[in-house]
């Protein structure tokens, strides 16, 4: 969730029942209100988007998720510093349980078919930002690449942060909803958005979509992800509280 990820807002000082959210929606309520009277005067309207991002990389709690900006997204870090990706040091490894594994640069990527989704992103805190673009390569096209074992069950996902995980069904990771994203609203996908390539789960709340990606590993089961330990649902669909396993239909 911040602008989608890399995780959600802080963490509660225990691991909370499950369905029983208060990673985001107590914590941030409790200390919210404080950070907003510090930040929110006037004069920081012209360059907030900037302050924000400088800011939120150093912020494991995520307080500044309470700061508006002008992209209508809020910034989450559940690390507190996150290392700067670029063509000549990113990449993306593909193993587990497939028979081909492979390590992807970013030129890699970008020499793929691509595809365009435009969806609302939704955070399970209740923000929205409606008509999102999103494009990059199908998470589908790089799984049959690496030729998926029949023992194979899900896919977890590993960010070069070095604290968010999340992990989608085989099922789930074929979809045709579900990218490898390397743009963003028209543009590359930023450091601060989780840049520069992330992953983008169009039917789920937005902390499916985990930043900063940098490895996608087929296993036998999935392993559940770095909010679902601190009480959110596997399953994440939108417009089901916080997720059933019912799937929608696409």
């Amino acid at each position: 969730m911040n602008s989608g990820h890399s995780g959600e807002p802080g963490e509660p000082t225990a691991p909370a029942p499950r369905g029983t959210p208060v990673g985001r929606r107590v914590l941030l309520g409790t200390i919210g209100l404080g950070a907003l009277g510090v930040f929110a005067a006037p004069t920081l309207q012209n360059g907030l988007e900037g302050f924000l991002g400088a800011v939120a990389g150093k912020d494991p709690t995520g307080l500044t998720g309470l700061l508006p900006n002008g992209g209508g997204f809020r910034y989450y870090s559940v690390a507190s510093s996150v290392p700067h990706k670029n063509a000549t040091n990113y990449r993306l490894t593909v193993d587990g349980l497939v028979d081909r594994p492979k390590t992807y640069t970013l030129d890699d990527l970008r020499a793929l078919p691509q595809t365009r989704l435009v969806k609302d992103v939704q955070c399970v805190t209740g923000w929205r930002v409606p008509g999102t673009p999103f494009e990059g390569v199908r998470l589908s096209r790089l799984l049959d690449a690496a030729g998926v074992r029949s023992s194979a069950a899900a896919v977890r996902f590993t960010c070069f942060d070095g604290t968010y995980t999340e992990s989608l069904t085989l099922d789930q990771a074929r979809r045709s909803d579900i990218l490898v994203a390397l743009r963003m609203q028209d543009k590359d996908i930023g450091h601060d958005h989780g840049g520069p390539v992330r992953l983008y789960v169009a039917p789920m709340y937005f902390y499916k979509s985990a930043k900063w990606l940098s490895g996608i590993t087929v296993t036998d089961k999935v392993e559940p992800g770095y909010w679902e330990h601190l009480g959110y649902d596997v399953d994440a669909w939108v417009g089901h509280s916080n997720g059933r396993s019912d799937v929608p239909t696409s």
